[in-house]
């Protein structure tokens, strides 16, 4: 049963994007969330419902004020709620109420064995290469990296306390190729390895084209066993890629002018690099020419960027990532239209080329 307050508030709801704060009987924020329709989303908690769950039940019986936070668009609603998550940590919000909770794989040398696990620090003795944050659960992350050691055959488990030469168990298992034994094994044990790097960095994608090859083959010989465990570990191949690929986007570190049309006449402009919007303005294209609203934004975009000072080096860190993820999936879509800003544009203050490129997608 809702509160007269609550339901004067939510039939004010408008049917455009933003951000929501929920809020208890002290005034605390117990949940912060967003939508491209803040009308139906907000007014489905309050709806009875089967298929409510007994966590949206409750969060519904506990709200006694909401506050609402506009946008223009759905992209500006995930990167308020991705902050303010980060910043409110509500009670009612799991999933990105702490970073640090993010893991990273990595690949370790041990004594010459490189072997490939689970990292809290990415730059711990020991590790050749790190990988991530992964903003799965660590347990799908641990889940995943089990799947490729074992059909790799990299999942050596020899006690390290033993000396080299006596076989692991996963060895008599066919899940160790015999690192634990010494001598060529070790060096195909590692050449996995550095092809998965090689892979993971977009350099080689032969290796999974080998494993969706055995799977095919496996389950052309009946052999469903070995094809699904290929099979779930080609998903984990590519779960780690996708989250390289969005650290590799990142890590370039480009100054990016999005373009979002709002209707026929409005568009909205941000100006982005690494994981921030660094400047965001509606334009109307009613009131200006194309010409005009380029040189506008032109000058903003040098400007903004020459005081914004030189990008950031390396890939996002855990506190990064989830804005960085909204980034890419926003740039991948058919929202928006970009640009890419050299650095040595903004350093020389070449407005002409600016202006061209701009000119161009407007």
């Amino acid at each position: 049963m809702t509160n007269e307050r609550i339901e004067h508030q939510l039939r004010l709801l408008p049917a455009s994007p933003g951000g929501y704060l929920m809020k208890d009987a002290a005034g605390g924020i117990i949940y912060v969330g967003k939508s491209k329709n803040l009308q139906q989303r907000v007014r489905s908690y309050f709806h009875a419902s089967r298929n409510r769950s007994k966590k949206v039940e409750r969060l519904a019986h506990n709200v006694k004020d909401l506050e609402i936070r506009l946008t223009d668009t759905e992209f500006e609603a995930l990167m308020l709620e991705c902050r303010l998550i980060r910043e409110l940590k509500p009670m009612y919000n799991k999933k990105m109420k702490s970073t640090y909770g993010y893991a990273y794989i990595a690949i370790r040398d041990n004594e010459g064995i490189w072997d490939l696990g689970i990292a809290d620090n990415p730059e711990a003795p020991g590790i050749r290469q790190a990988y991530g944050p992964y903003t799965a659960s660590r347990h799908t992350v641990e889940q995943a990296v089990r799947s490729i050691r074992e059909v790799l055959r990299i999942a050596c488990n020899r006690n390290r306390s033993a000396s080299t030469g006596v076989p692991c168990l996963n060895h008599s298992l066919g899940l160790c190729l015999g690192a634990c034994l010494g001598g060529e094994a070790i060096l195909s044990n590692n050449q996995i390895l550095a092809r998965f790097d090689a892979f993971l960095d977009g350099r080689d994608p032969g290796l999974r084209e080998e494993m969706e090859l055995r799977m095919r083959e496996a389950s052309g010989q009946y052999d469903f066993e070995a094809a699904a465990k290929l099979r779930d570990a080609l998903n984990a191949i590519d779960l780690f890629a996708k989250q390289e690929e969005v650290a590799g986007v990142t890590e370039q570190n480009r100054n990016l002018v999005v373009l979002e049309h709002l209707n026929e006449q409005e568009f909205k402009c941000f100006l982005l690099r690494r994981n921030q919007i660094l400047y965001s303005q509606k334009l109307d294209l009613s009131k200006d020419t194309h010409e005009a609203l380029s040189k506008e934004l032109a000058d903003k975009t040098l400007a903004c960027f020459g005081k914004a000072g030189l990008p950031l080096a390396g890939k996002p860190r855990r506190d990064e990532i989830d804005e960085a993820r909204i980034i890419y999936r926003y740039l991948q879509s058919s929202d928006c239209r970009h640009a890419s800003i050299p650095q040595a544009w903004i350093e020389t203050a070449d407005a002409v080329r600016i202006f061209r490129a701009l000119e161009e997608m407007i």
